[in-house]
C-alpha cells in the first residue's frame, strides 16, 4: 500500500471507522435507501448487500461524502455526515464503479496511472512537489505507481503488451484491479468498491473478494457493494427483507443514475 502521512494525534496507516444510524437517502424517485445501520471498525470489510437497484452505489457514495443523505446520521473517521462531507471525501476514495468512476477504454494502464498520479499532486498533494526537479518528479510518479499497483496485485508484466495495454484489451479481473490501484494512489482510508460481482465468473468473484480482504487488512476500510456478501464481512443490508414491492432495476442501471439524482460532490 502507498504510505500516508499521519495526522497530529493519529496514525494514517489505519482505516477509518464508519458508523452509521437510521441513515436514509431521497431522490427525486422515492426513497433510494432507508434505516440504515453500520458499525464498522478501522480495516474492516464492508459488504453492501442487495439487488440491483436497491440503493446499494448511493450508499457508498453518501458514506464517501459525495451524496447527501436525507435523514439519519452517520461519522467516518470521525467526521459526521453530512455537516462533513468534504472531510469525508478528502480521507475517502472511490475504486470501481460503473457509470461513475469508468475507465477511458483507449488509455493505457500506464496512461491511466501517470494521469492520477499527476492530477492528485497538482490538486492534492503538498504546493511545493510542483516545485520539486523534473527527475524527482517523475520518479516520484513511476513509485507511487508501482506501490498502487503492487497493492492490488496487477503486475504489467504480465498484461499482453505490459504496462502499454489498454484498458479495452484487459480481462475484467485485471481492469478491476487497475480501478482500485487508480483509487489508491490517493491514499485513503476508506475505499468504496461497487458491483464486485460484475462480469465476474464464480471463480473470479473470490479473486476479486480475496483482494478487498487484502486490502482490508493492510488497514484500508473497505466499502463493497454486491448482491451476495461473503460470510467474513460485515454486512449492511440496503433493503429490508419486509420490502418486496419496489420494482427492479437492471445490473449497473443504478451507477449510471446516481450522480443524477442527487448531483455531483
Amino acid at each position: 500500500m502507498p504510505r500516508r502521512r499521519s495526522a497530529p494525534g493519529r496514525s494514517d496507516d489505519e482505516g477509518a471507522a464508519v458508523h452509521a444510524e437510521r441513515l436514509g437517502l431521497v431522490g427525486p424517485h422515492g426513497p433510494v435507501f432507508t434505516d440504515v445501520r453500520l458499525d464498522a471498525a478501522p480495516g474492516a470489510l464492508v459488504a453492501a448487500e442487495g439487488p440491483a437497484g436497491s440503493g446499494r452505489t448511493c450508499l457508498l457514495l453518501a458514506l464517501t461524502g459525495r451524496m447527501k443523505p436525507s435523514s439519519g446520521r452517520a461519522e467516518v473517521g470521525g467526521h459526521p455526515l453530512p455537516k462533513k462531507m468534504a472531510a469525508v471525501r478528502r480521507i475517502s476514495g472511490v475504486g470501481s464503479m460503473p457509470g461513475v468512476t469508468d475507465l477511458d477504454p483507449s488509455l493505457s494502464v500506464a496512461e491511466h496511472l501517470r494521469e492520477r498520479v499527476l492530477l492528485q499532486r497538482r490538486f492534492v498533494g503538498r504546493p511545493g512537489a510542483l516545485l520539486l526537479p523534473r527527475r524527482r518528479r517523475a520518479a516520484d510518479v513511476r513509485e507511487r505507481a508501482h506501490a498502487a499497483l503492487d497493492a492490488v496485485g496487477l503486475d504489467p508484466d504480465e498484461l499482453p503488451k505490459g504496462s502499454r495495454t489498454r484498458v479495452r484489451d484487459l480481462e475484467r479481473l485485471d481492469e478491476l484491479r487497475l480501478s482500485l490501484a487508480l483509487a489508491l494512489v490517493a491514499e485513503p482510508r476508506v475505499l468504496a468498491v461497487d458491483d464486485v460481482e460484475l462480469g465476474l465468473p464464480a471463480a473470479e468473484r473470490e479473486a476479486a473478494w480475496d483482494l478487498l480482504r487484502r486490502l482490508a487488512a493492510a488497514g484500508t476500510t473497505v466499502l463493497a457493494a454486491c448482491t451476495q456478501a461473503p460470510p467474513d464481512a460485515v454486512v449492511v443490508r440496503t433493503r429490508p427483507d419486509h420490502e418486496t414491492d419496489r420494482p427492479e432495476r437492471e445490473e449497473g442501471e443504478e451507477s449510471g443514475d446516481a450522480f443524477a439524482e442527487t448531483g455531483r460532490a
